[in-house]
């Protein structure tokens, strides 16, 4: 028996995808192709522009970078499968496919965790430190916060996968789901997991409640700051300063939320995939294109990057 299950452990799943016999796949094949593109795009963008303007060499923007490289990974590793399961009657994944999918994953999403708690340090140091931001967020400190959020992460997907792969499944083979995510993994096992999603479920409200303390304080203190404020201008850039982190983290926090803080028997198959579509696929383009619309730096950087790459162009057609 136990040679059996060992067999069937390695054998192929099977996801149904976000929508279970689609009418139209063409369609959504379309939708989810466009925002994949535009998310990579932007991402990219970002990087670029961070990397070539010497305006952008700041900490604030060193870590939106890092930001930048996790959203782009982190579509990369779900979305192409998607898209070729789409157009495909096949919609396997290999064992090994599932455990590194569920890894870089669990990976990432830890790391966003922590970074973007970080970014709310950053700020609060920014608004309410200017005169010892460059010693509190120095090149050192910046690059720790950033190896320390991948580290972070990591550890987390380290821990995770080995343990969620290691349960027999000889059951059904079908993942109700779109990608590996864990919980929609483990309804396939054969043995009882209720013990390990206790232990997830804390571990996860605990990498939660950390970064999101850390933001809560950080902005009460920014807040308090601005209030004591006389100038209306030195309030409207302080605002100005936090605003786009403000909406990314009530973004990403907010399906984090959902899909790590409110307990499994309040969840449905169907919530749970339109959760895990929200923060996988449309996030990633939505973060990019908050800090870039709702930024002087950025798009002044945008800019003056396509004006260089416009004059190039015309230089070499006058050759």
């Amino acid at each position: 028996m136990n040679m059996v299950v060992i067999g069937q452990n390695y054998t192929d799943f099977i996801l149904l995808g976000l929508i279970i016999h689609p009418i139209f796949p063409g369609i959504i094949f379309s939708v989810v192709f466009s925002i994949f593109v535009v998310a990579i795009t932007s991402n990219l963008v970002m990087v670029l522009l961070i990397h070539v303007d010497s305006h952008l060499h700041t900490p604030m923007y060193f870590l939106l970078s890092q930001l930048s490289i996790m959203d782009t990974a982190y579509i990369c590793i779900i979305v192409p499968k998607m898209l070729k399961d789409l157009l495909s009657k096949e919609k396997t994944i290999s064992f090994i496919g599932c455990a590194g999918q569920i890894y870089l994953y669990t990976t990432l999403v830890g790391a966003e965790f922590f970074l973007l708690g970080l970014m709310a340090y950053d700020r609060y140091v920014a608004v309410c430190n200017p005169l010892r931001y460059p010693v509190l967020m120095n090149r050192r400190i910046c690059l720790f916060m950033a190896v320390g959020s991948w580290v972070g992460g990591s550890l987390d997907g380290f821990i995770l996968t080995p343990v969620t792969m290691g349960f027999p499944y000889c059951g059904s083979r079908e993942i109700n789901h779109f990608f590996c995510e864990i919980p929609a993994v483990l309804k396939l096992s054969c043995r009882d997991t209720s013990l390990y999603e206790t232990l997830m479920y804390a571990c996860c409200v605990l990498m939660v409640l950390i970064p999101i303390s850390l933001i809560s304080v950080s902005y009460t203190r920014i807040l308090i700051t601005v209030h004591r404020m006389n100038s209306a201008e030195s309030r409207r850039k302080a605002f100005a300063t936090c605003s786009s982190h403000i909406m990314v983290v009530s973004i990403f926090y907010g399906a984090a939320f959902y899909t790590n803080v409110i307990p499994q028997s309040y969840h449905t198959p169907e919530k749970d995939k339109v959760v895990s579509a929200f923060y996988t696929i449309l996030t990633p383009m939505l973060n990019p294109l908050i800090y870039s619309l709702r930024n002087k730096d950025v798009a002044t950087a945008l800019r003056k990057l396509l004006g260089r790459c416009t004059s190039t162009h015309r230089i070499r057609v006058r050759d």
